[in-house]
Order: structure tokens, then C-alpha cells, then sequence
């Protein structure tokens, strides 16, 4: 199918400044150019209403990890999701995806706990992973006081987050805790290029190939650690143990055939899943307003997918 006719009138916008690509960046003027466009979205788009919004830090040994805390305004919320920005584990903060944390926890009426893990290439891989796993141990530990069971907790991510996401409920289940789902948005699977999305999208939908080497040559310590399955989940030997899952991908998108990929393996090893392909639309659009009409879709089928697996649980 063609484009989204939002989408392609973003690109359009976008070709025309002529900004410089992120991979011509340093980290740092990206961050700063990221901000910058986020900064100039919020002057225009009103915040989502939720109950509260706290900001917090969980204590560790590299350190203070911050987090975000969203609360619904249901009286008893159905469970807690556990959310990993992306960003290609090079950008990104708990500002750049606000807006998709207070609707997921308005319309799930989840309590969100956004992480602000260390980001590459000043603390590369497994940096991020052991910020984002303490997090989600401080988030089981604190179930009580979040008002919610232990047994209806919920990872889920963006891209980079997508793939930390996954990577925490493969160590949750290594370590015995279980969960309740994994939500994965265009999930980062596997350290390799040599795929027909990256070829069909190389370059002109947002995302880029280039983008994206940028991106694992940044996060990783050497090239061999992407045959690590906590860098690449789809090189993981046994996914049977992972928790009921929802994948969205999207047709525009350089990762797309690592995330049906992943898919794949998922259901062969006999996970419950739910797979929502965007036929029109390209990376980035679950979390940015640009992603316009399919955008507020696909947080609807996500909401909707999570709390039907807190009802499910209940039954």
C-alpha cells in the first residue's frame, strides 16, 4: 500500500529543511536537535490528562536511574507497564516519549513507569540494560505501594526500547519473576542489515540504513556483542519462557523484517501474540505526533491489548 497521506506530507516537510541527518551528527548535537523539535511540539500540542505524574530515581551501584511515574485516574489501576523509550540507545529521554506514556496509562489505565536508562556511546552495551532491568525490579518490589499486583506487570518499548523491552522478559524469566506481557513497537531484534526492509528502506522514510549502523556502532563495545541474544533477541535460543506479547510493525521501516522475524520465532515457540502490521507508515510514528490518525489507532489497539490481558488475568 502507498503511504500514509499524513506521513508523506511530514516527509515532505522534512526534505524540504534539509536537516542534517543524525548520523552526521555527534551524539550530542542530536540529543540537542531532538529536544529542540520536541520543545517546539509542546508549545503547540496540548498535554494528555492522567491523574499524576512523579518523578523518581531508583538507587544503584553506577548510580541514580530516573524514572517517570504516570497514574490513571481509575481507582484501583489494572496493572503497571513498565516503558523503554527509543532512540537507538543514543537519544532519547522520559520528555521524548511523555505524550505516548500519558496515553497509554490513560486509555490502559495502567500505571506507566517511564525509564531513563544511561544512554551510548558514553555507557555502551549492557549499560542501558542493567539501569532498565533495576528499574523494572524496583517497580516488582514497589508493587504495593503502586497499587497494583505483582503479577500484572508489563514491559514495553519503542525501537531501542522495544528491544530492551524483550531483553528484560527474557532475564525476568532466566530469574524466576513472572510477567505479565511484553508490548514491543518496531523492536530492534537483530545486529544485521541484510534484510529486504533495510534494502527497500534504506533511506528516505524517516529512519535511514545509515541511521541505524549509526546507531548499533554507538551502543555497541565491539561487533561480537551483537551476537549477544541481550543485543540481539532473535538470535535467543529458547523464547518459550516469554510472556504474551503484542508487536506492531510498520511497512516504511528498516526494521520491519526483524520484527516479523521476530514474531515468527515467537509464535513457533508457542507465545500468545498479537501482531498489528501498519501497512502506511513508517519508523517513529507510535510516538511522535506526525504519526497523526494510524498514530492514535495504534495506541488504541495497544491499550486495548492491555487490558485485556489484565482482564484475562482476573478470569
Amino acid at each position: 500500500m502507498a503511504l500514509d497521506d499524513e506521513i508523506r506530507t511530514f516527509l515532505d516537510q522534512l526534505k524540504e529543511q534539509q536537516a542534517i541527518p543524525t548520523y552526521e551528527m555527534s551524539p550530542q548535537a542530536a540529543r540537542q536537535a531532538r529536544l529542540e523539535a520536541l520543545h517546539a511540539t509542546e508549545e503547540v500540542i496540548p498535554k494528555r490528562s492522567v491523574q499524576s505524574v512523579l518523578n523518581l530515581t531508583v538507587p544503584g551501584e553506577d548510580g541514580e536511574v530516573p524514572i517517570r511515574v504516570y497514574r490513571p485516574s481509575l481507582s484501583k489501576p489494572r496493572g503497571a507497564l513498565v516503558y523503554y523509550h527509543g532512540g537507538g540507545w543514543v537519544l532519547g529521554n522520559l520528555d521524548t516519549v511523555d505524550d505516548t506514556c500519558r496515553a497509554l496509562c490513560d486509555q490502559a489505565g495502567y500505571v506507566v513507569v517511564s525509564v531513563d536508562y544511561r544512554l551510548a556511546p558514553e555507557h555502551r552495551f549492557p549499560a542501558a540494560l542493567e539501569d532498565s532491568y533495576l528499574a523494572l525490579q524496583w517497580v516488582i518490589e514497589h508493587a504495593l505501594e503502586l497499587d497494583i499486583a505483582r503479577e500484572k506487570i508489563v514491559v514495553g518499548g519503542d525501537s531501542a526500547g522495544g528491544n530492551i523491552a524483550t531483553v528484560m522478559a527474557l532475564k525476568a524469566f532466566e530469574e524466576g519473576k513472572n510477567l505479565l506481557g511484553q508490548l514491543l513497537v518496531y523492536p530492534i531484534t537483530n545486529y544485521s542489515f541484510e534484510t529486504a526492509s533495510y534494502e527497500e528502506n534504506a533511506s528516505g522514510y524517516n529512519l535511514e540504513k545509515r541511521g541505524m549502523e549509526w546507531f548499533w556502532d554507538h551502543y555497541l563495545r565491539h561487533p561480537d556483542d551483537g551476537r549477544n541474544p541481550y543485543a540481539s533477541p532473535l538470535l535467543a535460543e529458547d523464547l518459550s519462557g516469554l510472556p504474551q506479547t503484542f508487536v506492531l510493525t510498520a511497512q516504511y521501516d528498516p526494521l520491519r523484517d526483524e520484527g516479523i522475524a521476530y514474531v515468527k520465532r515467537l509464535r513457533e515457540a508457542g507465545v500468545p501474540l498479537q501482531h498489528v502490521h501498519e501497512n502506511t507508515m513508517i519508523h517513529g510514528f507510535f510516538t511522535n505526533y506526525w504519526g497523526g490518525k494510524r498514530r492514535e489507532a495504534a495506541l488504541h489497539y495497544a491499550a486495548d491489548c492491555l487490558q485485556r490481558w489484565a482482564s484475562d488475568d482476573e478470569s
